[in-house]
């Protein structure tokens, strides 16, 4: 039987918002200090070179916070969105122009068998999703990565894709690898498989239509 920390969270029952209308404690507090994702601060794909080795803690805390601008209602850029349930965050997903992580430039899981221009800020990427401690495995990040798809379009972006893990029935996989989403979540939100370049990762994407002035349209009902 199911305790009530297991059973799903259906989508109404999340608020979801861009981050610079979070407080930026209850992003901290998402991220956590101890495992993963409080130690990567989102910056795996922002740091040149290697992550560990060229940053500190405390620099990609600082970082995280300047990108989000946790807040600040009024800020004209985010970088990601938070999720909240009863009124306690719970859920993070990173979504932005292509361009906006360097290292997305020269991933061989981003560009294999694939020619497209790379300075396309057109082109928005979700690269990682954080859900709170005791509220993994709850199906909080299919909401999420479906959140994404507005929150993109409504910024003017062509295109939005991820870089999902393909996960399989009892192999286990750790959150540190599977910060950039598994694939059947990004299936469910309607995006399309554009890649396979590894064995284990996929490139998935959807396309947004847009007016002859190159406004976004309305979403599909």
């Amino acid at each position: 039987m199911m305790t009530a920390m297991e059973v799903p969270v259906p989508a109404e029952q999340l608020m979801v918002v861009p981050a610079n209308e979070a407080l930026w404690d209850d992003l901290a507090a998402i991220f956590g200090t101890t495992d993963y994702p409080g130690r990567c601060q989102c910056q795996r794909f922002k740091v040149l070179g290697w992550v560990w080795r060229d940053s500190t803690q405390e620099e990609r805390t600082a970082m995280l916070r300047v990108q989000t601008a946790c807040g600040d209602p009024s800020a004209t850029a985010t970088s990601g969105l938070v999720a909240y349930l009863d009124d306690e965050p719970v859920g993070w997903v990173a979504v932005e122009p292509r361009t906006a992580y360097p290292k997305l430039r020269t991933s061989r899981v981003t560009w294999s068998g694939r020619h497209e221009d790379k300075g396309d800020d057109g082109i928005w990427a979700v690269t990682c999703f954080v859900i709170r401690k005791g509220y993994r495995g709850r199906g909080l990040t299919y909401p999420l990565a479906r959140a994404t798809i507005d929150f993109a379009r409504a910024r003017g972006a062509r295109a939005l894709e991820a870089y999902p893990m393909i996960t399989q029935p009892g192999k286990e996989i750790t959150w540190g690898e599977v910060h950039v989403g598994a694939r059947q979540v990004f299936e469910d939100a309607g995006f399309e498989e554009v890649s396979r370049p590894t064995v284990r990762r996929v490139v998935m994407r959807i396309g947004f239509e847009q007016h002859s002035d190159g406004r976004p349209a309305a979403a599909p009902p």
